[in-house]
Order: C-alpha cells, then sequence, then structure tokens
C-alpha cells in the first residue's frame, strides 16, 4: 500500500477549493482517501494565515509512515520545516525561439556581419 500526502479538489467552478489528504496512490485524486489532515484556499492572499493549514503532527506521522508528498504539498511541508523542498527544474524549451527561427536570426547576424566588414563605396 503506497501512501501520498496530496490534495482533493472541491469548490465551484473557478474558485477552487483544496483538501489536504492522505491517500492511497492508485486511488482517484478526489476519491477515497485515508484522513484528512488539512487544508489549501488559493483563492486567498500569499500573507493570508488561513491559505494553507494543516495538521503537523498528523503530517509528521505519516511522513515517518512512509507517505510521500505530492510536489505542491511537499513546498508547504517546507516551509514549515517537515520535509526538503522539492526541487524545481529549470525550464530550457521556452527560452530560445524553435531551430528554424534561430537559423533565420544566425543568417541575418552573418549577413549583417559580413556588411559591416565590407568598407562602403
Amino acid at each position: 500500500m503506497s501512501l501520498k500526502i496530496r490534495l482533493t479538489r472541491g469548490g465551484a467552478k473557478k474558485r477552487p477549493y483544496y483538501r489536504i489528504v492522505v491517500a492511497e496512490s492508485r486511488f482517484a485524486r478526489d476519491g477515497r482517501f485515508v484522513e484528512h489532515i488539512g487544508t489549501y484556499n488559493p483563492m486567498l492572499g500569499r500573507d493570508d494565515p488561513k491559505r494553507v493549514t494543516f495538521d503537523t503532527e498528523r503530517a509528521k506521522h505519516w511522513l515517518k509512515m512512509g507517505a510521500t508528498p505530492s510536489d505542491r504539498v511537499a513546498y508547504f511541508f517546507s516551509k514549515e520545516g517537515l520535509c526538503a523542498a522539492p526541487v524545481r527544474r529549470e525550464q530550457t524549451k521556452q527560452d530560445k525561439p524553435k531551430a528554424k527561427a534561430q537559423e533565420r536570426m544566425k543568417a541575418q547576424a552573418d549577413a549583417a556581419a559580413k556588411a559591416a566588414e565590407t568598407p562602403a563605396q
């Protein structure tokens, strides 16, 4: 039985509200769970103390029992010092244009450099 500490979605359309639950990994996102340990309301401001609330003792218990938190929950727990912060991967795909656009830009730069080398008469 592989346990996960993750979020289940509630609330209305475009008004999300999440519960932090301990569930088996094979259960549906909003399906059956073992225990409800907290809440997350993204509609509140970042500095609002009610934005993320959870029972620290129960979270420690489930982490000790081998439950693995999802990335978002691990981030919440890391702010309380319960576990290490998840590693954020560097996004490299969106930094640069596509391959053909890069070739065009290189060709334009080469043409500009060649035009600068030849003296104007």
